[in-house]
């Protein structure tokens, strides 16, 4: 079985990426599952349930996310109704958090799929431990499938890194976002775990990360706040592809993605 994770989608140029190049890429590679990052997907940060329903048109399956999920208040709702909306299972237990870290899917044929969502804790906030969280979720969703998708939404390569040695042979993929910009470190371990540093965005490249570059720059320079806006240049659909066995949950391919718009359908 084929699944594609789809890297950071930016604003309405992602969106308009995902509308225009994931059909026909799914239908030509034969893709049955399709799982995307949307925490930036509405006006460059957050989520909002119009946007949600935008992607899932598209043809996307699963929706994750990151540190800037809670951006729009609508989003609260959306979370704890739609299971198809995940956030990072390691935010703070027991004190009120909405929604969801991990799910499992029925993908086409009825394989079962699982995702889960993870957020790192180095150079970002003190979350709970990815790591003895995501440990207790893959040994709960074995029990269902041994297909696991994680996407880990962290800062640091160290602690993604780490991350998919961590779950080694216990996961199907670990798959890094949150920087926008793609590693060329795609691999499949030994004992059948695929692993990506990041996936990189789904937007705007002709950009600082999917955002205007003159603000971005006059802030560094000058050390001044800005507002950042989404960009709208050489718009690309970034991801990982990649091939499991689905009585094993092993990966047995893994294949980077870079579809490019055409120039004049880059505006949205």
């Amino acid at each position: 079985m084929k699944v594609l994770f789809v890297g950071d989608v930016i604003g309405a140029p992602g969106r308009h990426a995902v509308r225009e190049l994931l059909g026909p890429f799914v239908q030509s590679r034969g893709i049955e599952f399709v799982i995307a990052n949307a925490e930036n997907a509405a006006g460059g940060k957050g989520l909002t349930p119009t946007v949600a329903d935008d992607l899932f048109a598209a043809g996307i399956h699963v929706l994750t996310n990151g540190n800037h999920i809670w951006q729009h208040k609508e989003v609260l709702d959306l979370v704890e109704r739609d299971e198809r909306v995940l956030r990072p299972a390691n935010f703070p237990q027991g004190v009120g958090v909405p929604g969801r870290g991990s799910g499992v899917y029925t993908a086409s044929g009825q394989v079962k799929i699982a995702v889960l969502n993870l957020i790192g804790r180095v150079f970002m906030r003190p979350y709970d431990c990815p790591f003895r969280v995501g440990r207790r979720e893959v040994e709960r969703l074995r029990q269902q499938t041994p297909n696991i998708f994680v996407d880990f939404h962290a800062e640091a390569t160290s602690e993604k890194n780490a991350m998919a040695w961590y779950l080694d042979g216990e996961v199907s993929a670990v798959i890094g976002t949150h920087t926008h910009v793609p590693t060329a470190d795609e691999r499949i371990s030994e004992n059948g775990t695929a692993f990506q540093t990041d996936t990189g965005m789904t937007g705007p490249h002709d950009s600082v990360i999917g955002v205007r570059k003159d603000p971005v720059i006059e802030a560094m320079v000058r050390l001044m706040p800005t507002r950042h806006v989404p960009a709208k240049g050489d718009v690309r659909l970034c991801g990982l592809m990649v091939e499991v066995d689905i009585i094993t949950g092993r990966a047995r391919h893994v294949e980077r993605v870079c579809l490019k718009l055409a120039k004049s359908n880059e505006a949205d």
